[in-house]
C-alpha cells in the first residue's frame, strides 16, 4: 500500500508539468449546457438538498461487481434515501452510454453519473474534453451523511490530484474516484500447479513458456476487448521506463516513441500478439468479450489482462477441473527489474447539465461512509477508503497484496485533447490496432506510424 500511495502521489505532482490532461477523447456533443460547477448552474441552491431537491437520477454501469452482489447498487440508493431523505432514481445498464446517451442528447442528464473512462464509447472522456462536468472540488471538504468525517479526511491519500480525477491540471477536481482495482494478468493458478510451471518474472521466460504451453495447444495470451490493453499498456510503458518516460508518453511528449523505450513498449506487444488465441480478434468485443476470458477457465489461454472484478463476472461460468484465480503483475523489463500493475480507477461525477447539483453532491460524499463501502464489498468493489484493505477476504487479499510482492503500483492516464477532424481516441490509435496485430491485418510498423503520427496532433492540441 506504501508503494500505490507514493505514486499516487507522485503522480499528482506531476500534473502541474503538464500543459493539459484527462482521458482518451470522443467525437464532440453538441448542443450542450456550458460547463460549469456551482449550485447556480443547475439544481437546488438550498442548505438542506431534500428540503427542496426532486429525485435525483443516478445512472451506473452494471459491472461484473453488479453480478457477483445482484442488488448491489439499488441497497447503496435505498441507504443513501434512509439517511439523507433524498429519493433516487436508478438506472443501471450493461450498455449504459447507450441508454442515457440519447436523452442526454436532448438536454435530459443524470444528476449523478458512475462511468470510468476507457470505455469503448468514450462518454466520459467526451465530457472531460467538452467541459461539461460540475466542479466537485468541494465535496473532499464535505461530512459524510451520517457521519463527523470528512470525504477527504476518509479517503486514502493520493486517490484525488491525479489526471485522472483532476483532468485540466488546474487543482480542480471534475471526477471523484470511485472502485479501484490492481490489473494485471490473469491465469489459472490451478493449472500452473498441475504442470510445474512457474509464473514468468521477466518477458524472456513469458516468450519460453509461450513455447511450452504452444507444445501442448495452449495460447500464451487472450484479452477481453481491445479496451483491456490500456491499463496493460500503462504498466508496461511504466515497468520498460519508469515514472519519467511513463509521464512523457502520456503527455505525448516529441520523439517519445522514438526511444529505446518507446521501441521495446512496441517489440513487446507485437511479439505477444504472435502467442495470443487467434479466436480473441473474433470475440474481442462488448458482446462476446466473456468467450475470450473463458478461454483462461477452460485452460485454452494461459493469461489475459484483467481486473479484480473478473471473479464476479465469471462467477458462474464452467471452468477446469482444480481451477483457482492467480494474478500477477505485468513481468520486469530486465532481469532484475520490478513488475508493474495499474490501478485501475472508476469515476464517479456530475454532469454541468445536471438538474440537482446540490443533492447529486451528497450522493457522491455518501459513497466514502462506512455504509456505503460496506455494501460494495458484497459484490467486491473496494473503495479508496482509510482501513478497507483490513475488511478484505478471498481472492481480494492475494489481488490487493500485488503492491506489497514487489510490484510497482501505477496510476494514470493519457491526457486529453480537444477534437481534431480524422483523429481518433487513444484507444482507437493505441489499441484496437492489436486485433489486426493478431490476425496479420496490421504490421508492427504500420501500428508504430499511426501512433507516431496521431501523438503529434494530440500534443498540439491538448485541452
Amino acid at each position: 500500500m506504501k508503494k500505490i500511495l507514493s505514486l499516487l502521489l507522485a503522480s499528482a505532482m506531476s500534473l502541474s508539468l503538464l500543459a493539459g490532461c484527462g482521458g482518451a477523447p470522443a467525437p464532440a456533443q453538441s448542443n450542450n449546457p456550458p460547463a460549469g460547477g456551482s449550485s447556480s448552474q443547475g439544481g437546488s441552491s438550498s442548505a438542506d438538498p431534500a428540503a427542496t431537491a426532486s429525485p435525483i437520477k443516478v445512472a451506473a454501469l452494471s459491472s461484473g461487481y453488479e453480478t457477483a452482489y445482484p442488488g448491489m447498487w439499488q441497497e447503496v440508493c435505498d441507504a443513501f434515501t434512509a439517511e439523507t431523505g433524498i429519493e433516487v432514481q436508478l438506472t443501471l445498464e450493461k450498455n449504459l452510454e447507450d441508454v442515457i446517451g440519447p436523452s442526454m442528447q436532448g438536454g435530459d442528464y443524470p444528476d449523478v453519473v458512475l462511468l470510468a473512462t476507457g470505455r469503448e464509447k468514450g462518454l466520459t472522456e467526451q465530457f472531460i474534453k467538452d467541459k461539461l462536468m460540475t466542479d466537485i472540488t468541494d465535496v473532499l471538504s464535505m461530512t459524510i451523511p451520517g457521519e463527523s468525517a470528512t470525504v477527504s479526511g476518509k479517503m486514502i491519500p493520493g486517490f484525488v490530484g491525479t489526471n485522472a480525477t483532476n483532468p485540466y491540471g488546474d487543482g480542480k477536481t471534475y471526477l471523484a474516484p470511485m472502485f479501484y482495482s490492481p490489473c494485471g494478468l490473469f491465469y489459472n493458478a490451478g493449472l500452473f500447479e498441475e504442470k510445474g510451471w512457474t509464473v514468468p518474472t521477466t518477458w524472456d521466460e513469458m516468450w519460453e513458456l509461450g513455447d511450452k504451453a504452444a507444445a501442448e495447444d495452449i495460447a500464451l495470451f487472450t484479452y477481453p476487448t481491445t479496451g483491456y490493453f490500456d491499463a496493460f499498456f500503462y504498466a508496461l510503458m511504466y515497468s520498460v521506463g519508469g515514472p519519467d518516460f511513463f509521464n512523457q508518453a502520456t503527455s505525448y511528449a516529441e520523439g517519445v516513441w522514438d526511444t529505446a523505450e518507446g521501441q521495446q513498449c512496441f517489440d513487446i506487444v507485437a511479439k505477444l500478439a504472435e502467442y495470443t488465441a487467434k479466436v480473441t480478434p473474433a470475440q474481442a468485443n462488448e458482446s462476446d468479450f466473456s468467450q475470450n476470458q473463458q478461454l483462461i477457465l477452460d485452460n485454452k489461454a494461459l493469461f489475459m489482462p484483467n481486473g479484480t472484478w473478473i471473479v464476479g463476472e465469471m462467477a458462474d461460468a464452467p471452468r477446469a477441473d482444480g481451477f483457482a484465480w492467480g494474478m500477477t503483475a505485468l513481468p520486469a523489463a530486465q532481469v532484475g527489474g520490478a513488475g508493474a500493475s495499474y490501478a485501475f480507477l472508476e469515476q464517479i461525477w456530475i454532469p454541468s447539465g445536471a438538474a440537482n447539483v446540490d443533492a447529486a453532491k451528497q450522493f457522491v460524499a455518501y459513497m466514502y461512509s462506512d455504509a456505503a463501502a460496506d455494501i460494495f464489498l458484497k459484490g467486491g468493489a473496494v473503495q479508496p477508503i482509510n482501513g478497507i484493505v483490513e475488511k478484505l477476504d478471498g481472492d481480494n487479499v492475494m489481488f490487493y497484496s500485488i503492491y506489497d510482492t514487489g510490484a510497482n503500483a501505477v496510476v494514470g492516464i493519457f491526457s486529453a485533447y480537444e477534437s481534431v477532424a480524422g483523429l481518433g481516441t487513444v484507444r482507437e490509435v493505441f489499441f484496437d490496432p492489436v486485433n489486426g496485430l493478431v490476425s496479420g491485418n496490421v504490421t508492427k510498423d504500420q501500428w508504430v506510424a499511426d501512433i507516431k503520427a496521431a501523438s503529434d496532433q494530440m500534443r498540439e492540441n491538448l485541452v
